[in-house]
């Protein structure tokens, strides 16, 4: 390849004063790569020449192109952003700027490192999404050329096109860079296997060429006797999705190959449903196997007709299109710069843009990195389904989604605030798994909040980062609350309050913790991550002198207790080991970032733990609780009929609940049964066991604590 043949190539659809832009790019980067190589030996300058091939197949433009010449200048020779301005235009410089930092991101083994680049690669998408088109043509080629390299950089590299780069190539509709890539990362991970699938196609290929001939050409001569333009074309699985298929459908390559793939591409979307009625009166289709994408696209704007037919010897897999959605389908995102003027790639612009943008809002609501990539890689592939607002609007979400992902693909208001749901009018819980063609309507109510448990049934990312947003929102406020609590009560300890301590001191102690706010402060007390004492000494010190410990106020020995007042919250819960309940003596230990740990003061735990004496707290329970806690008890009963249904009876009776119950043999004439119930306090707990006790078939009851 040459710079000559790439400006013939690109003339067929740019202008003359558009190629000598390229033209310019690739003798500027020529100069500026003399005297570097490549690790195979080759001039430095055929990797970025390689690279305007590969959008030049996508038929990209001028700016674009030029930029892919120019993406390692700025990284690798030392000229600067304005002397490409300068050039070439701010437009071109830009994105080579955008690139060279994305050439910086090297994703490691550690998923911290490889989460973090990737909210950085998100970032430049939502500047110019053609960005990511040269920096997936670089890692195309650069996955063509691994050879030289060592195998273990070919493993890493090939892991992350496989686990990022392919993922986003087939998001933006960029099929013909997807599936290379998959192939290409494929191979380079295990190369054996891919060995073994590709001889076997080749030989599986030569076995039935006859027969897919045979049905290409009874497809062409029905089409022609209707007198429907159309062109038939076999269509290649690729070693990556047959890979796939046997490790996902646990099958054998004869199992997954036993179907054949044919695509029609044809002049307009009537014909593709004339195409269809041709194709099912030649073959028998498979029930529940046809798909229309046409009226419903997929998230990445590809656009066809599916459908499996069934002949005696093979299945075939058929793709009705027009050629428009043909060249979206291969081009994706890309195919926006080249038809400017079709719907059909404006349309495909505005799905790519919508992703970047949705990204973009996760990442601001996400304060973990790893989790926003976990919530981007839910939304790289997703198989989707098509549901409908009372209002007939169609919304796209992955297969698995739930009511809760309707409501928060709706707006995220909806989602905070829903509690229930109609399915086609019927009520229906918000975890169940939603299907294509269904009507959801969200019940919502001031005033609801997001559950922790709508993370084990949440599927987009976008459910998921809001409930998590809002659940750590939750749980700051808590903590705030706990350590004003905390903080206070070790301030009365020795003589003082809070909002008697100076904004000058409460600053200098800021200032030396490196905290941003006094709200900060009590967040970290809160969630166990500083000790209130230390900090409560740190505040009555000498101004001057903040490291040292010395109380301006008359110190205590007995410290008083901080008062529990109702059940657990996200900052202060319940230790299961011994599942203390009002009435029982209890000691507080804080644990860092988690908050505070309530223990019975007997517990046999608490041993272990005094290795930090510094982090118990003396608490003590509040009047009038009327929460409901949870406890443990130990049943030994006779072994006879009924015996499990008088026992949950005479519970249900005393006006507990109960939770879980667990039935052990111990003996041909005796059973142990453990059940978890509701109570309001010891006293509560005494009125059940008192009941129990009178039960003739209970020989003997204890509350149950672990150790």
């Amino acid at each position: 390849m040459t710079i000559e043949i790439l400006a013939d190539r690109l003339g067929s659809y740019l202008d003359p004063q558009e190629v000598d832009r390229v033209r310019r790019a690739y003798y500027y980067a020529e100069q500026a790569h003399d005297g570097q190589y490549r690790q195979s030996g080759e001039e430095y300058i055929t990797h970025p020449l390689a690279v305007a091939n590969v959008l030049a197949d996508l038929q990209l433009d001028s700016e674009c192109l030029a930029a892919a010449l120019l993406h390692d200048v700025i990284e690798d020779t030392g000229i600067p952003k304005e002397a490409i301005d300068g050039q070439f235009g701010r437009e071109v410089a830009e994105l080579v700027d955008g690139v060279s930092k994305l050439t910086q991101i090297e994703f490691k083994s550690r998923a911290e490192a490889q989460a973090e680049n990737f909210q950085k690669m998100a970032l430049a998408m939502s500047r110019d999404i053609r960005v990511i088109l040269v920096k997936l043509a670089d890692r195309l080629h650069n996955m063509r050329t691994l050879g030289p390299l060592k195998p273990e950089k070919r493993r890493r590299i090939a892991t992350e096109t496989l686990d990022i780069y392919a993922p986003i190539a087939h998001r933006l509709g960029i099929h013909s860079v997807s599936t290379e890539l998959e192939d290409l990362g494929f191979g380079a991970m295990y190369p054996m296997r891919a060995k073994y699938i590709r001889e076997a196609v080749r030989k599986l290929r030569g076995n039935h060429i006859g027969i897919i001939e045979e049905i290409q050409r009874s497809f062409e001569t029905s089409l022609r006797e209707r007198g429907i333009q159309a062109r038939v074309e076999g269509r290649e699985k690729h070693l990556h999705s047959i890979y796939q298929k046997m490790k996902l459908k646990r099958s054998s390559f004869q199992d997954i190959m036993d179907v054949y793939a044919l695509r029609v591409v044809t002049s307009s979307t009537d014909d593709c449903y004339r195409i269809l009625g041709v194709v099912h009166s030649l073959f028998k289709p498979l029930p529940g196997r046809f798909k229309d994408y046409i009226a419903l696209p997929k998230a990445n704007g590809y656009q066809s007709l599916h459908t499996t037919l069934f002949n005696s010897q093979v299945n075939i897999e058929v793709q009705i299109r027009t050629e428009e959605m043909d060249r979206v389908a291969k081009s994706g995102i890309a195919a926006h710069w080249l038809y400017k003027r079709s719907d059909l790639a404006d349309n495909q612009q505005k799905r790519a843009q919508k992703w970047v943008t949705e990204m973009l809002e996760l990442r601001e609501k996400t304060s973990d990195s790893l989790d926003f990539i976990e919530h981007v890689k839910i939304d790289l592939f997703p198989d989707e389904i098509y549901v409908f607002t009372p209002k007939g609007r169609i919304l796209e979400l992955p297969a698995g989604a739930t009511p809760i992902d309707f409501a928060y693909a709706i707006h995220t208001d909806v989602g905070n605030s829903a509690v229930a749901c109609r399915i086609n009018k019927h009520l229906a819980p918000l975890s169940v798994s939603l299907k294509s063609g269904q009507t959801v309507e969200i019940i919502t109510t001031p005033g609801a909040m997001p559950k922790d448990a709508w993370m084990d049934f949440a599927v987009t990312g976008k459910a998921r980062s809001s409930v998590r947003h809002h659940l750590r929102k939750i749980q700051l406020e808590e903590a705030r609350d706990l350590g004003y609590r905390l903080l206070n009560k070790a301030l009365e300890d020795l003589g003082y309050k809070l909002e008697s301590i100076s904004d000058a001191q409460i600053a200098l102690v800021l200032k030396h913790n490196s905290l941003t706010g006094l709200d900060k402060m009590l967040e970290e007390i809160g969630l166990g991550n500083r000790m209130p004492f230390i900090v409560a000494r740190q505040l009555l010190s000498i101004p001057d002198s903040v490291d040292e410990v010395v109380p301006k106020g008359p110190s205590q020995e007995a410290h008083s207790a901080l008062l529990i007042e109702g059940t657990a919250d996200s900052v202060l819960t319940f230790a299961r080991c011994c599942k203390p309940i009002p009435g029982d003596p209890i000691v507080g230990y804080l644990k860092e970032g988690k908050g505070m740990v309530i223990h019975a003061a007997d517990c046999e735990r608490l041993r272990e733990l005094l290795v930090d004496p510094d982090n118990f707290i003396p608490l003590h329970w509040g009047k009038n609780i009327t929460d409901e806690f949870v406890v443990e008890l130990r049943i030994e009963a006779e072994k006879q009929r009924g015996v499990i249904a008088e026992v949950a009876s005479t519970i249900t009776l005393a006006e507990s609940s109960i939770e879980h119950i667990q039935v052990m043999e111990q003996n041909a004439r005796h059973v142990v049964i453990k059940v978890l119930l509701n109570v309001q306090g010891r006293n509560h707990l005494a009125r059940v066991m008192r009941k129990l006790r009178h039960l003739k078939v209970v020989t003997s009851l204890a509350r149950y604590k672990r150790h």
